[in-house]
């Protein structure tokens, strides 16, 4: 059973959800006082941001210079941190960051907590909680549900792996920054998770796009095709979200083109890793990267809809 071992207060934040995140938010003196957040790209910013409005001092980083002076360079923000976040881009920066592979990287993570809120490869995750421990650190998997919007608003949804003692020692700074965590079990079933979660999030928005393209070369109104989506059994928050962005061609990212392809990447190679085939995946797939090629790469992924509109019609 996932709960096992899991102190009785944890499992009870995963069956009630919301409500306790909710109470996370005002986070009372923990014995972390030194927290390092490492990418302040389009998705931690407002994270990290989130926890310093909490009252909980962090030091930010970034490895693109300009985004926070507070730390000099990255070696720093390990030597004055005891637990470390990582909001980066993929499995090639983590490394780098934490040097791995290096002669510095025991002496930069020994005796901290790294906190990987970031997607990447379940097997990287694996790897790299076998050679955090080794070194003396303890690994918390913690990859999010939800794009730039509700990460703002203190919205996401993380889904936990690591050993439960760790966990429980950082879990109260999830509360600033997400309406709910789920602890999943041993790594990388926080990564699995939230590909399994991808999966479906991937088919719905490209669904929404080709249903808005269908609209559209019907004559429809599309705030009027919004409006009956959202009325019935398909309404829901990220419907919400991108049917305005289709029907105003809004393209400013929220989870970018660029993104999502790597997501969907992932996922594909999960997949194959336990012989499965997913069809609407490997349609996506296609299509994101047809998208990627037209020059999209950094706009929202629901930019899809313009590589749908240069497909030719059968009769053309």
């Amino acid at each position: 059973m996932a709960s096992r071992g899991i102190p009785r207060d944890f499992r009870r934040d995963r069956r009630i959800g919301s409500g306790v995140a909710r109470r996370c938010r005002k986070v009372k003196p923990m014995n972390l006082e030194r927290v390092g957040f490492a990418g302040l790209g389009s998705m931690g910013e407002p994270m990290a941001r989130n926890l310093v409005r909490a009252g909980i001092p962090v030091l930010r980083w970034n490895r693109t210079p300009g985004k926070a002076d507070q730390v000099a360079d990255v070696t720093e923000l390990f030597a004055r941190s005891d637990v470390v976040i990582l909001m980066l881009k993929d499995a090639a920066a983590v490394d780098a960051v934490l040097g791995r592979g290096g002669p510095e990287f025991a002496d930069r993570v020994a005796g901290r907590t790294i906190v990987h809120m970031g997607t990447t490869a379940p097997g990287h995750s694996r790897a790299l909680e076998a050679d955090l421990v080794a070194a003396g650190a303890k690994y918390v998997e913690a990859p999010v549900s939800g794009s730039r919007v509700p990460a703002e608003a203190g919205e996401l949804v993380a889904m936990l792996a690591g050993d439960p003692g760790a966990v429980e020692e950082v879990r109260e700074l999830f509360g600033p920054m997400c309406r709910e965590t789920v602890y999943c079990g041993p790594v990388p079933n926080g990564l699995l998770m939230k590909l399994a979660v991808n999966v479906h999030l991937t088919a719905v928005v490209t669904s929404l796009a080709e249903t808005v393209h269908f609209g559209r070369a019907h004559g429809l109104d599309l705030g009027l095709l919004a409006d009956v989506l959202g009325a019935g059994q398909l309404a829901s928050p990220i419907l919400r979200v991108k049917a305005p962005k289709l029907v105003d061609e809004d393209f400013a990212p929220q989870a970018s083109i660029a993104n999502v392809l790597a997501n969907v990447e992932l996922i594909a190679a999960a997949a194959g890793d336990v012989g499965l085939t997913l069809p609407l995946i490997e349609a996506s797939r296609a299509l994101y990267a047809e998208t990627a090629r037209l020059g999209l790469g950094e706009e929202d992924m629901v930019a899809v809809v313009k590589a749908l509109d240069t497909h030719p019609h059968p009769e053309d």
